[in-house]
């Protein structure tokens, strides 16, 4: 059984799409969802999910092992992140290399880094005049979305594009493309099957 811890600091829309993809994979279980964010919608899509929660402060997540340990404890073998806003501190990356993964909503390198993150992302996109963007599923190291690239899909920018309108056909790229790479990923790292 492949154990994945999901971190999400927001509504949980992509957090609950990978919950239900698994749902019926009897070698892989989302064991926990975590969140900085004790109003994030990802912890009432938790409840009603059946997935344990739990929420933790970012001094708690940054400062100390507790967040960690508990992975260990737990034995979790993959973190995703949907959403997440915070920094993964290095005592996680160190003990997770390679086994952390985040999506972004653009083609990075472009349109990422601190303070880019959903909407300010597509505002970002339509104002630079961009024809494309789309989605990065990455590797997740020290710094903001800047791990290694695993996956892209992108999608038209229309003329008259609007922050609403993008965001949409960024959620519809999210949830077409990340519980599948996320499936490879594990079949990859874990169950060595092409």
């Amino acid at each position: 059984m492949i154990r994945i811890a999901i971190f999400a600091s927001g509504s949980g829309s992509n957090a609950e799409n990978i919950v239900r993809h698994f749902i019926e994979n009897k070698m892989v279980q989302i064991h926990r969802i975590y969140s900085n964010n004790p109003k994030a919608g990802a912890i009432d899509r938790a409840k009603k999910l059946h997935i344990p929660s739990d929420v933790f402060t970012k001094r708690n997540f940054t400062e100390t092992n507790d967040i960690l340990f508990k992975l260990q404890a737990e034995k979790i073998d993959l973190i995703v992140l949907a959403g997440f806003l915070l920094l993964i501190p290095n005592n996680i990356i160190e003990k997770y290399t390679g086994k952390i993964i985040n999506i972004h909503p653009s083609l990075l390198p472009l349109h990422g880094g601190k303070g880019c993150y959903g909407d300010s992302v597509h505002k970002s996109v339509i104002s630079s005049g961009a024809i494309i963007s789309g989605i990065t599923i990455h590797h997740v190291n020290e710094k903001f979305d800047d791990g290694r690239i695993i996956f892209q899909a992108a999608c038209h920018v229309n003329k008259n594009e609007t922050t609403e309108s993008l965001s949409e056909k960024i959620h519809t790229l999210e949830y077409s493309y990340y519980p599948v790479v996320i499936e490879k990923i594990i079949q990859n790292l874990f169950l060595n099957k092409p």
